[in-house]
């Protein structure tokens, strides 16, 4: 299956659930709200949250790796790797992320009175508006530019070896406020929540 349909199968399930939660929001809720949820949500939170990071975190360290050996095969092949389990893997875990992080603010009372829990939900689609906004019209150009590689040339050219630090540097900017969200689950500060910022 090509990654593009895999893309737009999540993004469909993503339009059905927010869709669902628009045409039928009472009868989410107290579904949401079944105590018997709660540790199955948790589960597949911090699995897919703890998944989500690390891959984040490997993927940006494996692509720098193989940026410094300066081997065009060795990068190829790690890009085309990161790429694949960013497609398969990342987007599935994000979806997963959302939806049992939503399922637990629900049991938990409202987003936007729970301190950490607020900031931290800001936080991550700070992070993921970041991604959308700057990542992927880079990773675009990337692609571009691997595809047009001279199969006799075996340096990579000037251009995609600087959008590729860049990369790098998008990525940092992405995962640092991810692992501020990380830290908010687990101590759960006393911090004021947004929602008193709307009154």
């Amino acid at each position: 299956m090509k990654t593009k349909h895999v893309l737009y199968g999540f993004l469909a399930l993503m339009a059905g659930l927010i869709l669902l939660a628009l045409l039928f929001p009472a009868e989410l809720t107290a579904l949401l709200r079944q105590p018997a949820l709660f540790g199955h949500a948790l589960f597949v939170h911090v699995v897919s949250v703890t998944l989500f990071f690390g891959n984040a975190v490997v993927g940006m360290l494996w692509e720098l790796q193989s940026l410094k050996s300066g081997r065009k095969e060795i990068f190829l092949h790690t890009y085309g790797t990161v790429t694949w389990l960013d497609a398969r893997f990342s987007s599935p875990l994000i979806i997963l992320s959302v939806l049992s992080g939503v399922m637990l603010s629900v049991i938990l009372g409202d987003l936007w009175q729970i301190g950490w829990l607020s900031w931290g939900f800001v936080l991550f689609l700070l992070s993921g508006l970041f991604w959308v906004l700057s990542d992927i019209p880079t990773q675009y150009r990337v692609k571009k530019l691997v595809a047009n590689l001279d199969p006799e040339d075996p340096t990579l050219p000037a251009e995609l070896t600087r959008l590729l630090k860049l990369r790098w540097w998008i990525s940092m900017a992405g995962v640092i406020p991810l692992a501020i969200v990380f830290a908010l689950m687990v101590y759960k500060p006393e911090l004021p929540p947004l929602g008193q910022w709307f009154r």
